[in-house]
């Protein structure tokens, strides 16, 4: 049966690509769409990236791009993968190819012109589709039925695949949680257990970038799931032993139902223990972005919110914290609260409390301390220690006041307390 992208893919008709793929098939050569576009229109999923895979040369490549008046950039060239930018949009072409060796983490290959090897070498069979200029799809290795089934299945032996890459193993349950259904490949899903320990020579970039697409997946509580039975979750993240993955299934109905943005680091805070100085080490570990590390920890140091807490309590504390922080945790307690719902009248109404106080901290607005220390130099006092001691004191006793003291109040609270 043949199948067809054509009429799911207004994308390929773009005249700057047929272009392209034209210029790439002449004389003999060969060029199609590859990989995950395929697989997304397949699977009827937005497609943002087109990769092209072509049996020309990669200088052959640059050459007839180049001719076009396409800009041709070199971006993996050793590889065989040359980025080109038609219109602005950027499309990565990459030679057919086979792997000569690897070592786990990075290939050799050779460059060749036999579409069944190039398919083989890549890891899973609903990648390893390709699609000609006019739409048709043609599959090596089984790829269209896996799709229809949604299985995801490696190519060939798990194993063998896996040693080529460890980072197959995370891409495994990531691809899963995105477009798999029912149980995870049995043979798959053993020799991603065997192997673990591979996943020691990744870097820690190349994991942590893992991690947060699998994350990203409308719901990726199933994968994480068999990602904890076979000890592989362990082995990427061992912060989230013996604290769990339960909560992560709630936090995506919450999501769902509340209208909340997908967010990889909400869900990554759901399986870890809010511990500052273990917070610390993971982020260091998975080298983090700045942004990243400050996020966690200051969820770690977030003071925990009780349900019957006032705003104005809860003001104070995003004042003296980070609102970021305090958003976070009611959101998790927001979403284990909606969980326990189902069956406790009690947990109803803590949710209801979580609710209201995560409404308030979206919405709060720091306010300004009214004081500053020119004011207090111009009642007389000496720039130094005492000074910002005065000051400190004089921002708990405003903070304490629930932010009501106005500037001249504080000007007399100041001059009171130098004069003591």
């Amino acid at each position: 049966m043949s199948v067809s992208i054509a009429g799911r893919a207004d994308w390929l008709f773009d005249k700057h690509l047929q272009c392209l793929l034209g210029a790439l098939t002449e004389g003999g050569e060969e060029a199609r769409i590859a990989g995950g576009a395929v697989r997304n229109v397949l699977m009827g999923q937005p497609v943002t990236d087109i990769d092209i895979a072509t049996s020309c040369l990669p200088r052959e490549t640059i050459r007839r791009a180049e001719a076009e008046g396409f800009k041709a950039v070199p971006t993996g060239i050793e590889h065989g993968t040359i980025t080109v930018v038609a219109d602005g949009k950027p499309y990565e072409i990459t030679t057919l190819r086979a792997d000569v060796e690897t070592d786990g983490r990075r290939a050799k290959v050779s460059f060749g012109r036999d579409w069944k090897l190039d398919a083989e070498r890549r890891d899973f069979t609903i990648n390893a589709l390709y699609a000609e200029a006019d739409g048709s799809v043609v599959d090596l290795v089984g790829g269209i039925a896996d799709i229809e089934a949604r299985r995801l299945r490696f190519i060939g032996d798990p194993e063998a695949r896996i040693r080529e890459d460890y980072l197959r193993i995370l891409r495994f349950f990531r691809f899963f949680a995105w477009y798999g259904e029912g149980r995870p490949d049995a043979e798959g899903l053993k020799a991603c257990a065997r192997l673990k320990e591979g996943l020691a020579q990744l870097s820690a970039e190349r994991i942590w970038s893992e991690l947060k697409k699998l994350l990203s997946a409308p719901d990726p509580s199933r994968a994480l799931l068999w990602m904890r039975q076979a000890g592989v979750l362990t082995a990427a993240l061992p912060e989230s032993e013996k604290w769990g993955i339960d909560a992560i299934h709630g936090l995506t109905r919450a999501e769902k139902d509340l209208g909340w943005a997908v967010d990889p680091m909400l869900r990554l805070e759901a399986m870890v223990p809010p511990d500052a100085a273990r917070m610390k080490t993971l982020a260091e570990r998975l080298k983090f972005s700045t942004a990243e590390a400050d996020r966690l920890r200051h969820w770690s140091m977030a003071i925990a919110v009780e349900p019957k807490t006032t705003e104005g309590e809860l003001a104070k504390r995003l004042y003296r914290g980070d609102r970021q922080g305090f958003v976070d945790r009611l959101r998790l307690s927001l979403a284990a609260a909606r969980v326990r719902a189902v069956e406790d009248n009690e947990a109803l109404l803590e949710a209801g409390g979580f609710s209201r106080l995560l409404s308030f901290a979206l919405k709060w607005k720091r306010p300004e301390f009214p004081l500053r220390g020119a004011d207090l130099t111009a009642l007389g006092a000496t720039p130094g220690p005492k000074l910002g001691e005065i000051l400190k004191n004089l921002e708990a006793e405003w903070i304490d006041a629930s932010f009501t003291p106005d500037r001249d109040a504080l000007i007399k609270r100041a001059a009171e307390a130098l004069e003591g």
